[in-house]
């Protein structure tokens, strides 16, 4: 990010704005398929629901990319266990952190002195933040970018509504009414910026207890897909909560490829699935 970007000036010009604009489309062009995963509210397991998401993909052997957006509560890099980021050479480009042959992902945590480092930026230093992560990161050909963006209609998603044209909303949701009521503004803010909508995910969608197998509905059960059909939206199921991965996502270790068969493995599938015949 340049001197200028970094202290807020505005002394772009028209050429340079349209050639960002050229190269986003080029590097877009790239992408077959791209989705903003968002919610209405924080502590929903939104970022979980991303980042796993995308495993699932890469998994199934596409080539994914997952973006983080969420520029005050950067998440992505210690879910997967990186850190750091590379340049490379060739064309300037900074080389995106590599998860794996098929996964990679970026976020602002590489580019700050420190993860406790706190990001005081307006929405102009965020649009331009999330154009540099289109535009100066070597992503190659993608199957699928994931973009992971923070709670809430904010800065963000809009400046992801405006740049990536043809995104999709994945829109992640706990059953409680109290997480319902927030993602119904989230369903609203993709209307007003047409932003068409995949489907919708309910989260932590009940619980197995490990001793006797019954499930316990800790949230309830039920709601995201009742929201889904009250907006005429495909549901695209739902993710049991387990504590396992709230333990994996602490130590930056992949949940899926250790609990291969726990019913949240089986439901992330089951939704990559679907994302990857629509």
């Amino acid at each position: 990010m340049t001197e200028c970007q970094q202290h807020g000036c505005g002394g772009g010009s028209q050429k340079a704005a349209h050639d960002s604009d050229e190269e986003v489309l080029k590097t877009l062009a790239r992408i077959r398929h791209k989705f903003l995963v968002m919610s209405g509210k924080g502590g929903v397991g939104k970022t979980s629901v991303a980042v796993n998401l995308a495993m699932a993909l890469a998994e199934k052997g596409f080539k994914v990319g997952i973006m983080d957006v969420d520029v005050h509560g950067p998440d992505v890099p210690r879910m997967l266990g990186l850190s750091g980021v590379k340049a490379v050479s060739a064309g300037d480009k900074i080389e995106p952190l590599h998860y794996s042959d098929n996964l990679s992902a970026i976020s602002i945590e590489g580019i700050l002195p420190d993860n406790d480092t706190a990001v005081i930026w307006r929405g102009p230093l965020k649009h331009a933040a999330i154009t540099q992560f289109i535009t100066e990161v070597n992503w190659g050909n993608l199957d699928y970018l994931i973009i992971d963006s923070p709670p809430g209609t904010g800065d963000e998603p809009m400046s992801v509504a405006q740049t990536v044209k043809d995104a999709r909303a994945i829109v992640v949701t706990t059953p409680q009414e109290v997480a319902l009521s927030d993602v119904r503004k989230s369903i609203n803010f993709c209307k007003k910026l047409n932003l068409e909508i995949f489907g919708v995910v309910e989260n932590m969608s009940g619980y197995a207890c490990p001793h006797c197998g019954e499930t316990v509905d800790l949230f309830g059960t039920g709601g995201g897909e009742k929201t889904a059909k009250q907006f005429g939206l495909r549901f695209l199921g739902r993710i049991p909560f387990d504590p396992n991965m709230v333990k994996a996502a602490d130590v930056g270790e992949a949940f899926q490829s250790r609990y291969t068969d726990a019913p949240v493995t089986k439901a992330l599938h089951e939704i990559a699935d679907i994302l990857a015949s629509g």
